[in-house]
C-alpha cells in the first residue's frame, strides 16, 4: 500500500510544481510559498481533526516534538529554496534537480537511521541522481 501512496505523492508533487511555477510568475517566490503554507496548515489540521486524531497531540513525547519541530523548520527552508529555484528556472529542470534529495535521503538513512541498502538501492540512487543532473543541465 505504501507504493500507491508514494506514487500518488509523486503525482501530487508534479502537479504542485506546475501550479506553483504558474502561480509565482508575477509573485515573489517567498510570498507564493507563504500563501501555500497557510492552506497547507488548514488542510493538514482539518485531516487530523477529521480523522479524530487531535487527542493524540497529548501523547507525543518530547523527543518526537524536537524531531518534528526541526523537520518542520527544514521543510520550510527547503520549500523556500525550491520556490526560489522555480522562480528562476524551468519547472522540469528545477524539479528534477530537487529530486537529488533521494541520494541525500538514502545516505542520511544509512548513517543516522542505520538502514541497510543492497546493490539495487545503490544502483537506483546512482541512476536517479545521474538522471536528475542530466535533466537539470540539459540545454534548451
Amino acid at each position: 500500500m505504501w507504493i500507491l501512496f508514494s506514487l500518488l505523492a509523486a503525482l501530487a508533487t508534479a502537479v504542485v510544481v506546475t501550479l506553483s511555477k504558474a502561480g509565482i510568475k508575477n509573485v515573489d517566490s517567498s510570498l507564493g510559498f507563504a500563501i501555500q503554507s497557510v492552506l497547507i496548515v488548514i488542510v493538514a489540521w482539518s485531516v487530523v481533526i477529521g480523522q479524530g486524531n487531535l487527542s493524540d497531540l497529548n501523547r507525543i513525547d518530547r523527543r518526537s516534538w524536537i524531531f518534528l519541530g526541526i523537520a518542520g523548520v527544514i521543510t520550510c527552508l527547503s520549500s523556500l529554496l525550491s520556490f526560489r529555484a522555480l522562480k528562476l528556472g524551468d519547472a522540469a529542470r528545477t524539479s528534477s534537480l530537487d529530486k537529488v534529495s533521494l541520494v541525500f535521503s538514502v545516505l542520511l538513512a544509512v548513517v543516522f537511521l542505520k538502514e541497510k541498502v543492497n546493490w539495487q538501492v545503490i544502483l537506483g540512487v546512482v541512476l536517479m541522481g545521474a538522471g536528475a543532473v542530466v535533466i537539470a543541465m540539459a540545454r534548451e
